[in-house]
């Protein structure tokens, strides 16, 4: 799969317990969105954290430059047409990712910030069901049309979506009202809160993450 075709780049990170073998990838596979302004590099540390063993990690740079970083799309009043970019991107690379071995009932999505956002909006709509979605410190772009384009089977499949109480950067009560709509409209989602900021706790988020993520790989 060739990344840089589709406009993307991105770090492998393999299987902790066992090589990785074309056509033989039974371990396997998180794929991991940052959020605005970072970068596949500043992620790469959550494959020892949150991988199981023989499971190997995706960590995917956005498309457009950002202050040094990258970003899945444009800053508010023009998200939309970013968001559908990156979207149809990510289509290709999961093609791309299926094709190289990895079956999606084998493949977690999660996303940070932008990241979290680009779970939801691309998670929801992807017709291919994968063993689970997490999104933290993120919203979604507009919830009642999300709820409408959603695949049905997937709104039925196993969402982890986290945020926090203290972020000054994406207020929780618009993330909070947000997830409670999708989980009305039938999302099987866990929602939780955490007091914390802009980031991952690692005292207590962080251990449910690796905790929930292990339970999708039967770990």
């Amino acid at each position: 799969m060739n990344l840089e075709k589709l406009g993307v780049t991105g770090l492998w990170r393999e299987a902790k317990a066992s090589a990785v073998r074309a056509g033989a990838r039974t371990g396997g596979l998180l794929v991991v969105l940052h959020g605005r302004g970072d970068s596949a590099e500043g992620l790469v540390d959550l494959h020892d954290v949150l991988a199981p063993p023989g499971v190997s990690s995706l960590f995917l740079n956005a498309p457009d430059l950002y202050y040094g970083g990258y970003s899945w799309y444009d800053l508010p009043p023009n998200q939309l047409p970013g968001i559908k970019r990156s979207r149809a991107l990510l289509e290709q690379v999961f093609a791309g990712i299926a094709r190289q071995g990895y079956a999606p009932e084998n493949t977690v999505l999660f996303g940070f910030s932008q990241g979290c956002l680009m779970t939801l909006e691309f998670g929801a709509r992807y017709p291919h069901r994968l063993a689970g979605y997490v999104g933290v410190s993120g919203y979604c772009y507009d919830e009642k049309q999300l709820i409408a384009d959603a695949v049905p089977e997937i709104v039925k499949a196993d969402w982890l979506i986290t945020h926090g109480t203290t972020d000054d950067v994406l207020p929780v009560e618009t993330s909070r009202g947000q997830m409670k709509a999708l989980i009305a409209a039938g999302f099987t989602m866990d929602y939780r809160e955490y007091a914390k900021g802009h980031t991952i706790d690692p005292r207590a988020e962080l251990p449910y993450l690796r905790e929930w993520i292990g339970r999708r790989f039967g770990s």
